[in-house]
């Protein structure tokens, strides 16, 4: 099978391929979905400032996050219930992250357990993403088995203490067919059908600054927050121990109307950047989207949706083509815009775009 060559194609093969209901909670946001829509826009209403005369023979994208010198800023993000796009789920997409060097966080919420994934890609980079339910032992043995096998970092994800209205999941009646697919859920002694309304009512609602400081010294991980767009909460992560922030709306799927991550992200870079590490995500989905973000300070983006459309549309090989076309995409766009070295990106790149409100949305 011929794979597609754009993200927007995996995107289109992806709906056709898949069942309603688990197209419908991949791809949908909450209430009116305009922080879903705009999380894509908002790249687009920035334009790019290239230099000129610059020798870009040799180009780098290398980042540097936690500490260690990362191959290039594109990362993939959590997702959970990957075996619902496809049966290999996690271990194909973990395998296809190893293979383009791009490092892997795995969802609390996965259909394969953090064990399984190191085990089928053992030289990848890994993150656990880590919900903390209202059953705080599992969270704690999810943290400690991520240490145990090898995970660099626990992302502690703070922005669902409920889950969001999202109509799409209402009217497809989407469930999880087995809570026993998924092993933190299975843990927590659920069996049988599970109904978003039931997934969301497993995450503890009474989380603060001060449990987030108690994971943090959990185990020798270092955390990041992931679901921050104000500078304050920034700040807060800094002083709970926190060593890295993610500027996320969670793919708009929570509280519709809040701010892209591309309008979030130079706040919050502003308040913190010098201190610990700023990722970004929501919306990237071209090579251009990684300058710009990188540009606005961030040290890498996440990606999701578009990993899942490929594991959809093809497996292991589905999800490295989609990232191998990002990365294509992303040493072309460094070469063009005259910075050929990542890690020098800056704002100057970038600038309000013209078009802004006047170009017709391609979505």
């Amino acid at each position: 099978m011929e794979l597609p060559r754009t993200l927007a194609e995996f995107d289109e093969r992806a709906a056709a391929i898949l069942e309603e209901g688990p197209y419908a909670y991949y791809a949908g946001g909450s209430c009116d979905e305009l922080t879903l829509r705009d999380n894509v826009e908002s790249w687009r209403r920035l334009a790019l400032r290239p230099r000129v005369l610059v020798d870009v023979s040799r180009r780098d994208p290398a980042t540097t996050v936690l500490g260690r010198e990362r191959p290039h800023p594109v990362f993939v993000a959590p997702t959970a219930y990957q075996r619902l796009a496809h049966p290999d789920g996690e271990p194909a997409t973990a395998r296809a992250a190893a293979a383009t060097g791009s490092l892997f966080c795995l969802s609390s919420l996965a259909t394969a357990t953090a064990a399984e994934v190191a085990a089928t890609a053992p030289e990848g980079a890994r993150w656990l993403q880590l919900y903390v339910f209202r059953d705080r032992a599992v969270s704690e043995q999810l943290a400690r088995d991520a240490a145990a096998h090898g995970y660099e970092a626990l992302v502690v994800t703070v922005d669902l203490p409920v889950l969001g209205v999202r109509e799409r999941d209402v009217r497809t009646r989407f469930e999880i067919a087995d809570a026993l697919s998924v092993p933190s859920v299975g843990a927590m002694g659920h069996q049988g059908p599970l109904s978003m309304l039931g997934i969301g009512e497993l995450i503890d609602p009474s989380l603060t600054w001060a449990d987030l400081e108690r994971f943090a010294q959990l185990s020798d991980l270092p955390v990041l927050v992931k679901g921050v767009l104000r500078p304050e909460d920034a700040r807060r992560a800094v002083e709970h121990g926190a060593a890295g922030v993610i500027v996320s709306n969670h793919g708009g799927r929570q509280l519709d109307t809040v701010l892209s991550g591309a309008d979030a992200l130079p706040a919050v870079v502003d308040e913190v950047g010098g201190e610990i590490d700023v990722l970004v995500d929501g919306g990237i989905r071209r090579g251009s989207d990684v300058v710009k973000a990188l540009a606005l300070g961030a040290r890498a983006v996440l990606v999701g949706r578009p990993v899942v459309w490929g594991l959809a549309v093809g497996g292991e090989a589905g999800v490295r083509a989609v990232l191998e076309t990002l990365l294509a995409e992303l040493d072309v766009a460094l070469a063009l815009v005259g910075v050929p070295r990542a890690a020098e990106l800056d704002r100057s790149l970038v600038a309000p775009a013209p078009w802004a409100g006047r170009v017709p949305s391609a979505e």
